[in-house]
């Protein structure tokens, strides 16, 4: 799904009258590449992506997924190629990139020593966000992430679970219109990661989301986009259902057949 901008009305459109449309494609990746010494983690990929879209993104462990999603993030700079998010270039414009998006990286990186809520009102003073914006956007995530419970807690002692819908609220405490998600439901029980992807469905309607697993499930559940990634290399760019439908199989087997006869480092 995309959004469509720019209509044109009849006196700006030719004697034929027609409507003209331009797509807006938030992301555009361009023959990104990055190497580790001799190894090639991510080799010359391209996709683009608009509103309303959820790309699945998937691979083997080690095929470059979440190289890819640190380099979109500019947490991480390419060898070779780019890519623009909402305009802006990693490359050229990284600090624009970064206001723009919300990114939960593998890790989940945090101070431990704070607590859920002082971390949260330092994303804030990082974000810029003041007085009674901060007040809505802090009550809006808490709700959303369901951290109420553990909101004067320290970060260090919470379970993965709780670390990982911590992550999940400081990418989210802005409002990005493009969100990047690196196994977002790693660590959650099979409610948490329930509510998470509908949380995702819900959002998609108005962002444009990419999440990196290797959970066929997820894909099922909530993408309407998947990449498949092995060696570096995309094999696939298709959504689940016409995948299913050429190969008459399920995802884990697609999976497998594209990528299970690959050694991946």
């Amino acid at each position: 799904m995309s959004i469509l901008v720019g209509k044109t009305d009849k006196s700006s459109s030719g004697e034929f009258g027609q409507d003209r449309f331009l797509e807006h494609k938030m992301i555009k990746v361009k023959d990104l590449r990055r190497s580790f010494g001799s190894i090639t983690a991510v080799d010359g990929i391209n996709f683009e992506l608009s509103r309303g879209e959820v790309l699945g993104f998937l691979g083997p462990n080690g095929a470059g997924k979440s190289t890819a999603m640190k380099m979109l993030a500019c947490f991480l700079e390419p060898d070779g190629g780019t890519a623009e998010i909402c305009g802006a270039d990693i490359l050229a414009n990284p600090m624009k990139v970064r206001q723009t998006i919300g990114y939960l990286a593998e890790s989940a990186p945090a101070y431990g020593e704070m607590t859920v809520g002082s971390f949260l009102n330092f994303i804030c003073d990082v974000r810029g966000i003041k007085g009674q914006d901060r007040k809505k956007a802090m009550d809006r995530v808490v709700k959303l992430c369901s951290i109420e419970s553990v909101y004067h807690q320290s970060i260090e002692t919470l379970s993965k679970g709780y670390q990982r819908r911590v992550g999940l609220a400081q990418a989210l405490i802005h409002d990005p219109e493009v969100l990047i998600l690196d196994e977002p439901t790693d660590g959650l029980d099979p409610n948490q990661k329930h509510e998470v992807r509908q949380l995702i469905k819900k959002m998609a309607k108005e962002k444009c989301i990419i999440i990196s697993t290797h959970i066929l499930e997820e894909v099922e559940a909530v993408c309407t986009r998947m990449i498949i990634i092995a060696r570096g290399k995309i094999l696939v760019d298709s959504t689940p259902e016409k995948l299913k439908q050429e190969h008459q199989v399920n995802l884990d087997e697609i999976f497998r057949k594209l990528t299970g006869h690959r050694k991946i480092a």
